[in-house]
């Protein structure tokens, strides 16, 4: 194993004291073309191209002497630090730290960015990536080939934001481009490169906006406003006049366990087809997950905006009716049906989410529902769920609702 293993972040700057003297006693040097030619590396030294981070970390771990890896930016943040300290290589690491690239990005926008969400896109999580794109104000993503600033805006389809596009970062060529999202896709980009992406409303777009006490801090709620699975009263204070409960599939009981079962996070796409209150569509938003609201009705998607500006949780709605509006869409995570029947649902299991749920008020309409969910790669679950609301002064029944609620999950993937 190497006797000593010093990892340096190089941001373009002149290299510092600690990092020069880790060089002149290299005797193993690892990094990419542009790291391996800095006048400080050892004319003696062994050189690794750096491609494969876990092949030089089994180079390094059979190497007797001193080793040095060299990467851009802050090895300890999304670089090598992490692959180097796997249990696999045993190699205990040394760290000069630099800018990292998502400072040095924002730092040339001139933008503060504790509030930002910060994800990596590769070719594999790109989809996911966007979704994060799609759920937050501000978002640095780290870009790689196949998943960059072309690839981001084309998954970003009807979906406004702005881009700063940071390319190589500290070098001689770096270059630093502000244009819509619907424009990136008609350049070529070099690589490395950093998009900036921002937009989607919501409070921290103010320039008024609270200082953060949180990195990556979720958009405030109303004052007040504290819960899941909200009344319609707690919609109205929040100043969503116009939300209110809309039929059988709305009442929060209802919400809740559908909620429960979706599970939504940060990095899905939630379908919520027949989005009525805008209530669901609202609550996973607030979880942070990015979100797809349809409804025929253009009421209904009145009141699904007014909730979404109340809450400060950017959603995307579409007004149209199930199954065909449906078929333009992105692939979703997790699927509720507030409406359309058994039509839709068909619809919704040929895109093969993780989950779906949907609702019915009769056993007939839950038995025809449940053999659309069942087959097809899906187990389907049903309950009956009852709510009765108190008056608590006299303690009698104000409002009962029954709900046959129905839930499907896809067969091959972990409960």
């Amino acid at each position: 194993m190497a006797d000593r293993v010093t990892v340096i972040g190089w941001d373009g700057s002149p290299l510092t004291r600690a990092a020069t003297a880790a060089l002149s006693a290299a005797t193993l040097v690892a990094g990419a073309a542009h790291h391996l030619a800095l006048p400080e590396v050892p004319e003696d030294a062994e050189r690794i191209r750096l491609g494969s981070v876990d092949l030089a970390a089994r180079r390094i771990a059979g190497h007797r002497g001193s080793a040095v890896v060299l990467a851009d930016g802050d090895p300890g943040f999304f670089g090598v630090v992490r692959t180097l300290r796997a249990p696999e290589h045993g190699l205990e690491v040394e760290v000069v730290p630099a800018v990292s690239a998502v400072a040095s990005a924002f730092a040339r926008a001139g933008m503060p960015w504790d509030d930002a969400q910060i994800v990596v896109a590769h070719p594999r999580t790109l989809r996911r990536a966007v979704n994060v794109c799609r759920a937050h104000h501000k978002v640095a993503v780290l870009t790689s080939p196949g998943a960059g600033p072309a690839e981001l805006a084309l998954l970003l389809d009807g979906v406004h934001r702005t881009f700063v596009i940071c390319e190589e970062l500290g070098t001689d060529r770096e270059r630093v481009t502000v244009l819509t999202s619907d424009k990136a896709a008609d350049h070529t980009w070099r690589d490395p490169n950093v998009v900036i992406v921002v937009g989607g409303g919501g409070p921290e777009t103010a320039t008024t906006a609270p200082a953060a006490w949180i990195a990556g801090r979720r958009p405030a709620q109303p004052p007040g406003i504290r819960g899941w699975a909200l009344p319609p009263e707690a919609y109205r204070e929040a100043g969503a006049e116009g939300v209110r409960e809309s039929g059988e599939g709305e009442f929060p009981q209802l919400r809740a366990a559908q909620l429960a079962i979706l599970g939504p996070r940060t990095g899905d796409l939630v379908w919520d087809i027949g989005c009525g209150s805008g209530a669901l569509a609202v609550e996973a938003a607030r979880f942070g997950a990015a979100v797809l609201a349809v409804d025929a009705d253009p009421g209904a998607c009145s009141r699904t905006d007014a909730a979404a500006r109340a809450f400060g949780v950017p959603l995307q709605i579409v007004c149209g009716r199930a199954p065909q509006v449906l078929e333009r869409l992105p692939e979703p995570d997790v699927v509720r049906v507030g409406g359309g029947g058994v039509q839709v649902v068909r619809a919704v299991v040929d895109r093969r989410p993780e989950r779906i749920v949907t609702h019915a008020s009769t056993r007939d309409e839950a038995e025809a529902l449940g053999a659309a969910l069942t087959g097809n790669g899906y187990t389907a679950e049903c309950s009956l769920l009852q709510s009765v609301d108190l008056d608590t002064e006299v303690w009698i029944e104000r409002e009962r609702s029954v709900v046959f609620l129905l839930s499907a999950r896809r067969s091959d993937l972990a409960p």
